[in-house]
């Protein structure tokens, strides 16, 4: 499908307070995050180069050993097998992720 509405994709929940929306391609795949306040993306790693950009709100995002606060309109980018954990602060955030490869793990069953 060429054409998608975000609020019509299916929603999964990855962790407690985290929902996701995700489009896969053929070669890459875009996220988006909704997430509450509060919540926390554990540290992980995955063999996906990662970029994103946080649209409304702001997280506190570890990557690597390095802890910065990303506020709206500022974006980063993740290496493959890169650690990297996030956590919303006090209001809602919502979060667009690029990923590459597409992330097979992700997609909707």
């Amino acid at each position: 499908m060429t054409f998608h509405n975000i609020s019509e994709l299916k929603t999964q929940q990855p962790v407690e307070g985290v929902e996701l929306r995700i489009i896969t391609g053929a070669k890459m795949s875009m996220g988006f995050f909704r997430l509450q306040p509060g919540a926390a993306i554990p540290e992980h790693s995955h063999p996906h180069e990662q970029m994103g950009t946080v649209l409304q709100g702001a997280i506190e995002l570890t990557i690597g050993d390095e802890t910065q606060v990303v506020t709206q309109g500022a974006a980063y980018h993740v290496l493959s097998d890169q650690p990297h954990s996030a956590r919303c602060l006090d209001k809602s955030a919502h979060i667009l992720e690029a990923f590459s490869p597409r992330r097979e793990d992700l997609i909707p069953k």
